[in-house]
Parts: C-alpha cells; sequence; structure tokens
C-alpha cells in the first residue's frame, strides 16, 4: 500500500500535526480544568467529597477504558472517521455537563465526555507515530509534548477565569460549554486539513473476551481509588475489590496469550514489553503521570481552600510551569537523539527536587507571597518536565513499528490515564484525611492545609522517584541477542521506513 510518508508532502504533514495536537490538547485541558471548579461544585450542587472525586477521575476511568479498544480499531480502521465520532460525543456530552441540574447528572455526562476523549487520543498518536521519521519524528514529539505541557498547565488558569466571568453560581458551567466552539473548531480542521491516505484493513479483527476482561481489570484497579476521599466515611471494604483486580488482570493475560497463539492479533500484544524502550518508557511516563495531576490538584487546592485566592489566580500560579515546559520539550525533542534517555533521567531529577522545594516553600513562606514563591518553583519543575515528557515518548515509541504506533500509543495513554486516577485519588485522600485530622484536633486555618499539602505532596515525590528508578535501570547497556534485542531489531527497520502499512483513514 501507499506509503504515508511518501504520499505527504512537508506542509501536510505538520498541517495534520497541529490538527492532532488541537484534538489532544482539548482532551488534556479538560482533564485540568475540572480540578479548579470543585470547591464551585461543591457549593453550587452540593456535591460531596465522594461525587468530586468521581467528577474529577470518573472521566479519568472512561478515558483509560476506551484508549486500548479504540486504538486498535484505529490502526485497523479508519483514525479520520474516529476522530469525527470522537469529537463530536465530546462536544455533546460538554453541553451535558453543561446544563448537568444536579451532580449525578454531571458524573454521567463527565463519563461519557471521558469515553469521547479515549477515542480520539490514540488516533493522535497514531497519526504522528506514522506520518514522521527520523529526526523529524523527535522534533515533532517535542513539539507534541510541549503542546500537552502547556495544555496541562493552562487547564487551570482557563478554568478559573471562566469561573470568575460567570460567578460562583454557575462560573462551573461555562467550563463546559467552553467545550463546544473548540470541538467545533477542531472538528473542522479534521474535516478539512487531515489527509485520508489508507484502504483500511478489509476485516476488523475483534476480541470480545477481551474486551471485557480488560474494562473488568481497568475498572477493578481505578475502583478503590474512585471512592477514596480521606473522609472517616470512606468505606474500608472497597480495597477488596483489588483482589478481583489479581484475578481479572490474571485471567486478561491467559486469554490474551492464549488468542495470540491462535494466530489471531490479541487486544493488547504483550510482546510489546519484550522491547526494553517502550517498557520502561510506558513506565516512566505512567509514574509521571501519576505524580503531576495530582501535584496541581494538591496546589490549586491549597490555595483556594488555605490561603484563600480566587480560583482564576489559583489556576494561574501553573502558567510558569506551562511556559517552561513547553520551552524544554521543544528543546528535549531536538536533543533526545543526541543524548537519549540521561535527558530524561535529568529531567526527573530537577521535578524531583522542584517537589521537594514546593512542600517546603507551602510550608513556609507567608500567606502574602506563598502564590509568588510556589509559581517560582513550578516553573523550575515545569523546565525538568519538558525533558522528561516529549523524549521519553520519542524513546518509547521509536522501535516501535508504524503499524502499531496507535496501539503501542494508546497503552502508554492507558499507563498515564489510569496513574492519573490512583495518584489522584491518593493525594486527595492523603490532603482531606490531613483535614479531618486537624480539625479533631482542633488545627484550623492555614496550618490545617500545611499540614495537608506536605502529606499529599510525600505521594508525588514518590511516584517520580519510582519514574526517577526506572530511568536509571533503562541507562543500562542493551543486552544484543535474545528475544527482546530480536523484536527491537525488527521494529527499527519498519520504523525508519515508515511503515508498509497504516495511514490516517
Amino acid at each position: 500500500m501507499t506509503d504515508p510518508t511518501r504520499s505527504l508532502d512537508h506542509g501536510q504533514r505538520w498541517r495534520a500535526f497541529w490538527v492532532c495536537a488541537s484534538v489532544a490538547s482539548l482532551t488534556i485541558i479538560d482533564l485540568s480544568k475540572v480540578n479548579v471548579a470543585l470547591p464551585s461544585l461543591e457549593q453550587a450542587l452540593g456535591a460531596t467529597s465522594t461525587e468530586l472525586q468521581i467528577i474529577v477521575s470518573g472521566y479519568v476511568l472512561m478515558f483509560g477504558l476506551a484508549l486500548v479498544p479504540f486504538g486498535r480499531l484505529g490502526d485497523q480502521r479508519s483514525r479520520w472517521t474516529l476522530f469525527i465520532v470522537g469529537l463530536s460525543l465530546f462536544a455533546l456530552t460538554s453541553i451535558v455537563c453543561a446544563l448537568a441540574p444536579t451532580a449525578e447528572v454531571l458524573i454521567v455526562g463527565r463519563l461519557l465526555q471521558g469515553m469521547a476523549a479515549g477515542i480520539q487520543m490514540p488516533q493522535v498518536l497514531g497519526v504522528i507515530q506514522q506520518i514522521f521519521v527520523g529526526a523529524e519524528r523527535g522534533r515533532a514529539f517535542g513539539l507534541f509534548g510541549a503542546t500537552m505541557g502547556v495544555a496541562t498547565a493552562i487547564g487551570p488558569t482557563l478554568g478559573g477565569l471562566l469561573i470568575a466571568l460567570g460567578g460562583a453560581q454557575d462560573g462551573w458551567r461555562w467550563i463546559f460549554w467552553i467545550n463546544v466552539p473548540l470541538s467545533l473548531v477542531v472538528l473542522a480542521g479534521v474535516v478539512w486539513m487531515l489527509p485520508r491516505v489508507r484502504k483500511p484493513a478489509s476485516k476488523v479483527h475483534v476480541d470480545p473476551v477481551g474486551l471485557v476482561l480488560f474494562a473488568a481489570t481497568v475498572i477493578t484497579l481505578m475502583w478503590p481509588f474512585l471512592f477514596t476521599t480521606g473522609s472517616p466515611d470512606d468505606d474500608p471494604r472497597r480495597w477488596w475489590t483489588l483482589v478481583l483486580f489479581v484475578l481479572c488482570a490474571t485471567a486478561f493475560t491467559w486469554w490474551e496469550r492464549r488468542y495470540a497463539a491462535g494466530g489471531r492479533p490479541p487486544l493488547v500484544p504483550f510482546s510489546l514489553f519484550s522491547i526494553a524502550s517502550y517498557r520502561n518508557g510506558t513506565l516512566i511516563v505512567s509514574a509521571v503521570f501519576t505524580a503531576m495531576p495530582a501535584m496541581f490538584l494538591l496546589t490549586n487546592l491549597f490555595l483556594q481552600l488555605g490561603v484563600g485566592l480566587e480560583p482564576v489566580f489559583a489556576g494561574m500560579v501553573s502558567m510558569g510551569f506551562a511556559i517552561a515546559s513547553a520551552v524544554t520539550s521543544w528543546i528535549g525533542g531536538t536533543l533526545v537523539g543526541r543524548y537519549g534517555r540521561p535527558l530524561v533521567v535529568w529531567g526527573l531529577v530537577i521535578m524531583l527536587g522542584s517537589v521537594a522545594v514546593l512542600a517546603v516553600v507551602a510550608y513556609t513562606a507567608p500567606a502574602d507571597v506563598v502564590a509568588y514563591a510556589m509559581a517560582g518553583v513550578l516553573l523550575v519543575c515545569g523546565a525538568g518536565s519538558g525533558f522528561v515528557i516529549s523524549p521519553n515518548q520519542a524513546l518509547t515509541l521509536a522501535e516501535i513499528p508504524p503499524r502499531q504506533g496507535g496501539l503501542a500509543g494508546s497503552v502508554g495513554q492507558l499507563g498515564q490515564r489510569v496513574g492519573g486516577a490512583i495518584g489522584t485519588g491518593i493525594g486527595l485522600s492523603l490532603f482531606y484525611a490531613a483535614i479531618f485530622r486537624g480539625q479533631a484536633a482542633g488545627r484550623e486555618g492555614l496550618d490545617a492545609y500545611h499540614e495537608a499539602f506536605a502529606y499529599g505532596m510525600i505521594a508525588v515525590g514518590l511516584f517520580l522517584a519510582l519514574a526517577f528508578l526506572v530511568g536509571v535501570v533503562d541507562l543500562a547497556p542493551r543486552p544484543r541477542g535474545g528475544a527482546a534485542a530480536n523484536t527491537a531489531e525488527r521494529a527499527v527497520p519498519a520504523a525508519g521506513r515508515g511503515g508498509d502499512v497504516g495511514g490516517l483513514a
């Protein structure tokens, strides 16, 4: 079939890239901008702490559930069509969220909205993996990482601004209304600027048993964290679902290997994990994205509830992170081919140090300057994250054949989304548990929030430390020969050529 890297000229490739980056930004901004609205939702809808947790993490849950099956479907059929379906559903569910009269309706809207996001994201990474090769692919992932850094950190600022414009009672609705025109603009870009250069596969391979087992595995893993709020009323029996998770994960692994042994394409090809760069890169990004959403959320809660900042100003504290991350992501994308994994490791060192300093600053700085001090620390942290995210993305997919780019990318995204939900759940539970303990001990005001923020940031630091350890392990020289090396050697030529199947639509 036609090699998409040869059928598209330079301008077409980069126009397609910016359409994909716009789609990804739309979904990622929605992850972070809702965080700043939690106090407003509690006030306007009377949402409980459990409902607020589900509004945040339920979106992530459905996002994660949709990633792998739609990544597989995009690799086999039409990425262009899935972009249209996902964006249309995202716009419709945003209307449901904006009009929600109760917290229960908002939860349903967020769950469906998360599924729409999960339909789109695998297609983004699949397209970028497909149409760029060599050094240009590194630059593309560098720019993509920069865009995602901006999208992640600008979300709270945008959310706070919309709440300020719409008012304390209904400003949160504007957070969802803004998605509608943005979705339509991006949809127009997909229709008119994203090329369709591939004849879809004649047969779609679906593994229904694998789909059910996969969904059960993800849900049982995330379930206890969805209902962990730090309240003394949290039901301890929720942790028993982790036993079900172990059983479901074991059954899923057994079934997928059996399915593949029969000559059929599994939902998740475990052979991908025999490639060390992919396996370690996926672990690193999963650990980092377990830490980062919790860091942003805890910072916003500390500044709003503890310091008393308005949502728009609390959100602006992360702007330095966005700017620095954008700059270093671009730089990292151009340097990754020269320095490789050490670039990622040094970025993690910067992030780890910044998190430690952030906790100390929040604890010691006076209330009238703490926001400025935290903004400065987050700027440094953002610089470190740029050297982690985009170089790691390029290294993770470097040895993956482009025809598997959508699926491989969606598995990595699954790690990010599941990690984000787990990190948010752990961070929030530590934060609110410290608040409840402080109230029981008679501590009030900023002192109680100092302790709460410090406990939450311990979890953030531990997840970043895990990413650092995996990065150090990945610095070891690769063994020559063996199954993993042979798999990589077969994948590299395919990645370098741009693939022999695939395409966009």
